[in-house]
């Protein structure tokens, strides 16, 4: 009996991708769809890394394939593939780097470090290629949060590699400075500083480069965001009023570049005390939230107040490789997923497609 491949796409449309809420085939993520007699084979390619849901995606999408008439086999694949997407309009993509993240707050003391470095290792838990980049000159917090020491090495006495701790390519003012010492530098100084560190770190084929950025809205600040090829911007605050109006001031500058906001992270949301379990919202509730409404922003998530993820990171191991099946870590990684899905729905960049043109004059 012949397999009717209409009735098989309308089976497989019945499986919805829990992450977007939509099918597979009507977005035309279903490729290469092959039917040989009860033969089936197909391939799923997502835009966002999801190893961790694999296995039960592809067991609905033969599971649904299975309820058509005649097909007796059923051969299913499905990849992940991250693609590089648009930056700022005049500013160029890096080689290596697909997709930059910025991490940014209005303001110090807000976690923006700690979300940064669990935002980055929970892309690398689901497969991704990761880099984290501390921009922080002044005060600079990966090495220590991503138990990394040492040097970079230089190939060629111009550029250098990267550090890797837990499976993510590293690179800080850190580990070029001891750590004893300040960078005592101007704005200039210290935004041709970090310049270097982005442009000049041998990044090996990054799906997505966090940026952990320095606090405030100054002058580096802002250069970064009008110099660095940023896909979009992730806000961190606490639902503080305080926090929160610095966190419009981040808001409106990214705005003013011309950079997306991927989302909202509520962190030291809420305080549960491990004695006695009493909840206690010591920074406020639901600021962050409202903000997000209010300015129509995606609100990814709230993170508690919690001494374990403080611990963990001082202790150079961040919540998500420290207890991965922890309910804080789901929250990080639920934060993760939902930043790769929006970059993955923003515009491709096609710069690469084009060649380049060459005007010379006849003598």
């Amino acid at each position: 009996m012949a397999v009717d491949q209409g009735a098989l796409l309308a089976a497989l449309q019945t499986v919805i991708d829990p992450n977007t809420g939509k099918d597979f085939v009507s977005t035309k993520q279903l490729k290469n769809l092959q039917v040989t007699g009860g033969d089936v084979a197909f391939d799923v390619v997502l835009g966002y890394p999801a190893q961790s849901q694999v296995p039960a995606l592809l067991q609905a999408l033969i599971a649904a394939a299975r309820t058509v008439a005649g097909v007796t086999n059923v051969s299913a694949n499905l990849q992940s593939q991250v693609v590089a997407h648009a930056a700022q309009r005049g500013v160029p993509l890096l080689p290596q780097v697909k997709n930059i993240i910025a991490v940014a707050s209005g303001k110090g003391g807000v976690g923006k470090s700690t979300t940064a470095a669990n935002l980055a290792l929970a892309l690398a838990a689901e497969g991704a290629k990761v880099g984290l980049l501390d921009a922080d000159i002044y005060g600079p917090s990966v090495p220590l949060m991503m138990g990394a020491s040492g040097r970079p090495t230089s190939p060629d006495d111009k550029s250098m590699d990267p550090l890797q701790s837990h499976g993510v390519q590293l690179m800080s003012i850190g580990f070029l400075i001891n750590p004893d010492d300040a960078a005592i530098w101007r704005g200039p100084m210290a935004t041709q500083a970090l310049d270097q560190l982005l442009r000049q770190t041998n990044w090996k084929d990054l799906d997505y480069l966090i940026v952990d950025m320095p606090p405030g809205t100054g002058d580096i600040q802002l250069s970064l965001s009008q110099r660095v090829p940023l896909t979009g911007a992730v806000i961190v605050t606490t639902p503080q009023d305080i926090a929160l109006a610095d966190a419009r001031k981040g808001v409106a500058m990214f705005e003013k570049v011309g950079v997306p906001i991927l989302g909202l992270v509520e962190n030291m949301a809420v305080h549960v005390c491990t004695n006695c379990g009493h909840v206690d919202h010591i920074f406020g509730a639901d600021g962050g939230k409202r903000y997000a409404a209010e300015k129509g922003i995606d609100y990814l998530g709230a993170l508690p107040l919690s001494r374990s993820i403080r611990e963990q990171a001082d202790a150079g191991t961040p919540t998500v490789v420290a207890e991965p099946d922890g309910e804080a870590a789901a929250i990080y990684k639920q934060v993760a997923r939902k930043v790769a899905i929006s970059v993955a729905q923003k515009a491709k960049d096609f710069s690469s497609k084009f060649p380049s043109i060459t005007i010379s004059k006849d003598t």
